[in-house]
Formats: structure tokens, sequence, C-alpha cells
């Protein structure tokens, strides 16, 4: 006797009809384009300075291709102080509070253009050479530092100095 063969129907592949292919690289697209966003949001977004200690530190070399870097660090009363670091066009080292007098309600801080810190909140440029230096209107708010040999050193007691232009409750 010899075996009885069945036939039954394949299921057809699901496939994706050749009109939606478009629409599917887009997604993808789309995809891509707002992982490379959300990564360089990232590693623009402060960094957060818990050290022990009473001090923070930090290498003078993080700061040689003149960018600013943005760090904050809790304070004992709960609030996050935001400050920034660059190397000046002169050659010095500045920080700052990421706040001034006039805008920092608005909680938006500096950004950096150029040798140029602007405020995100109603665009006054300040010169890298002139920041920490001036203090009041719109000047981000002067963080006192002290760069000895290799390193960049700022008191924490300086930095919690600072929290009342992050304590958005008052």
């Amino acid at each position: 006797m010899s075996p009885r063969i069945i036939s039954r129907p394949v299921p057809r592949a699901i496939a994706q009809p050749a009109s939606s292919r478009p629409l599917a690289a887009g997604w993808l697209s789309l995809t891509l384009i707002l992982a490379l966003v959300i990564l360089l949001l990232g590693a623009s977004l402060a960094r957060a300075a818990e050290t022990p200690g009473d001090e923070v530190v930090y290498p003078v070399s993080e700061f040689q291709d003149g960018k600013a870097r943005h760090y904050s660090l809790k304070s004992p009363e709960g609030i996050t102080v935001r400050y920034f670091l660059l190397k000046a066009s002169g050659g010095g080292i500045r920080a700052a509070f990421d706040a001034c007098d006039v805008c920092w309600r608005s909680g938006k801080g500096y950004a950096q253009e150029g040798d140029n810190m602007v405020c995100k909140n109603c665009g006054r440029r300040f010169a890298s050479s002139q920041v920490g230096l001036k203090r009041g209107g719109c000047n981000p708010g002067p963080l006192a530092i002290s760069v000895t040999g290799d390193q960049v050193r700022i008191k924490k007691s300086d930095i919690y100095q600072g929290q009342h232009y992050f304590d958005l409750k008052r």
C-alpha cells in the first residue's frame, strides 16, 4: 500500500505590499534620527558632580577644547544647582551658575555659541572672557574656582551659594 499524500495549502508568507515599503523606510529613518537627537542632547545635559569631600575637582585638560561643560550638584536642601565651566578665549578657566539675576525663573540657562555664552531665555550674549567676572543683570552668576596645577577646584559651599537661582518655589 502506498502512502497517502495529503495536500494542504501552504500559508502565504506575510509580506509587506510594495506600496508600504517607503513608509517603513520613513519610520526607520525617523527612529534613527530621534535616537541621534536623544544621544546628542544627553551629551550636552548637565552632569552630576557627586564627589566625596567638600570640593568638586575637574582636570584642566577637560576644558582645553574651549567647549562649555555643564554640571549639577544637589544641595543639602535638595535643590539641584547647575553651573558650567569653560576655557575662555584669553586662556583662563571660567565658571558661572547656569542662571542669572534676571532670567533665573525661566530655568533655561545658557548655551554656547562659538566664543559666547547665550542666555536661552532672552538671547543676550556674553563673551567667554567675561564669564564669571561680572555680577548682576543677565550676566551668568559668577562661581568662585581655583586652578592649581592641572586641577580646577570648586568648594561645594560656593556651589550651594547659587541655589537661590534654582529654587523655583520661591
